[in-house]
C-alpha cells in the first residue's frame, strides 16, 4: 500500500545556528528543518539530527522504537519540511518486491506491449513504514536502490531521482509478527536511530497539544512549511564534501573499527564499509556544527548510530545479557583519542 505524500544513544543536539563558515545561509536552511519538525513532533532531536546527517551524505536511516513513539510522524514531518517528492510504503507480509521497485505491465494503449511501471521507490524520500513486517525477500528489494541509486528490471537499469533517501521504521524485533532485517540490509543503512519513550515533560507537552486539537494524521495542519529543496540538499552535499579529515582522525576511525573486530563478545565487528560510513557521517555532523574540519568528538558523537547495528553478538554473549552498546563503548574507550 503506497501513498504520495540517531543512534542507540542520543547524539548531541545540533546547534541552533552555525558558528562559522561560508555556507551559513545554506546551513541555516537545513537546520530550519528541525524547527519545522518540532511543530508536529515533541523531542526526538537525535532522530531529526540523524535524518539530516543521512540526507547530507547520501545515506539512509532505520528508525526503531516501540509503537507510538512518533516514528512515522517524524518522517512525514521531515518530508513536509522539504520541497521534494515523497512516497510512503506500508510494509505488510504479503507485499511483493515489484510493489516497491516496479514491474512490467501490459500497456493496452501501445499494442499490448510490456512496459515498465515505476514503483514508489522512484522518489526523493521513501518512507518504508514498518519494514520488518515484510519477509526478507521483499526487504531485500531495496538493496540495489539503497546502495547504487538504481533499479534493475528486465535487463534494464533505471536510475533513481536525486536526492534519494530511504527512511525506514521498525518495531523492536522481539515483537510478534516481525522479521529481523538481514545483515546485508542493515549494512545499507548509514544510521540506526532508536527512538525512546519520551520523558515525562515531553509526554505532558504531547498530551497538551492533543488536548488543543493537534491531529497527528494531519501534518499540514501543524503548519509545517518547506524550508529547503533539492538544490539546497545538492549544494549542502558539495559543502560536506569539502570538510577536511586529518590523517589522525582517519586513523582514529580505523582503530575503532579494528577494536570491534577483536572483541571476544562479537562474532563480527565493523567492516571497512562501516568505517567509511562513520567518516561520512562525521563530516556531515561537522558541517552542521559550523566547522570545515572533523574532530574526534564528531566521530564519537556518531559512533553508536553508525556502528552499533553493524555488530554481531556471539550467542554466548547474548545469553549472558551483553549489550552491543556496551561492547562499542569498550572499543571506543580502548582507542587513544588523537590530540
Amino acid at each position: 500500500m503506497t501513498e504520495q505524500t540517531d543512534p542507540t544513544s542520543p547524539a548531541p543536539a545540533v546547534p541552533a545556528a552555525p558558528a562559522t563558515g561560508g555556507d551559513d545561509a545554506l546551513r541555516e536552511r537545513l537546520l530550519a528543518v528541525r524547527r519545522e519538525v518540532a511543530k508536529a513532533v515533541v523531542g526526538q532531536d537525535a532522530a531529526v539530527s540523524g535524518l539530516l546527517v543521512a540526507l547530507l551524505c547520501r545515506g539512509h536511516v532505520l528508525l526503531e522504537g516501540v509503537p507510538g513513539t512518533a516514528k512515522t510522524l517524524l518522517v512525514r514531518s521531515i518530508a513536509a519540511s522539504l520541497a521534494v517528492e515523497t512516497r510512503r510504503v506500508q510494509f505488510t507480509p504479503d507485499l511483493m518486491p515489484g510493489d516497491i521497485t516496479g514491474s512490467l505491465v501490459i500497456d493496452g494503449g501501445a499494442g499490448g506491449e510490456l512496459t515498465f511501471r515505476e514503483g514508489p521507490v522512484f522518489t526523493n524520500l521513501l518512507l518504508a513504514d514498518e519494514i520488518n513486517r515484510t519477509p526478507p525477500k521483499t526487504q531485500s528489494a531495496l538493496l540495489e536502490a539503497m546502495e547504487e541509486g538504481q533499479v534493475s528490471a528486465d535487463g534494464v537499469t533505471r536510475g533513481l531521482p536525486e536526492p534519494f533517501l530511504v527512511a525506514a521504521t521498525q518495531n523492536p524485533i522481539e515483537h510478534e509478527g516481525t522479521y529481523p532485517l538481514p545483515e546485508a540490509q542493515l549494512d545499507r543503512f548509514l544510521l540506526k536511530v532508536v527512538l525512546p519513550v519520551p520523558p515525562r515533560t515531553d509526554e505532558i507537552e504531547i498530551l497538551t497539544r492533543h488536548a488543543g486539537g493537534f491531529d497527528p494524521r494531519d501534518v499540514a495542519g501543524a503548519g509545517i512549511a518547506p524550508v529547503a529543496d533539492a538544490d539546497d540538499i545538492t549544494a549542502a552535499r558539495a559543502a560536506v564534501g569539502r570538510v577536511q579529515v586529518s590523517a589522525e582522525v582517519a586513523a582514529y576511525i580505523v582503530d575503532i573499527a579494528r577494536a570491534t573486530r577483536t572483541s571476544p563478545s562479537l562474532s563480527f565487528g565493523v567492516s571497512p564499509r562501516g568505517a567509511t560510513a562513520l567518516l561520512r557521517a562525521a563530516r556531515a555532523w561537522a558541517w552542521l556544527s559550523g566547522r570545515d574540519f572533523v574532530t574526534p568528538d564528531d566521530v564519537k558523537a556518531l559512533a553508536h548510530a553508525t556502528l552499533a547495528h553493524r555488530l554481531g553478538l556471539r550467542p554466548e554473549a547474548e545469553l549472558e545479557g551483553v549489550e552491543v552498546g556496551r561492547v562499542l563503548d569498550s572499543a571506543l574507550g580502548a582507542v587513544p583519542v588523537p590530540r
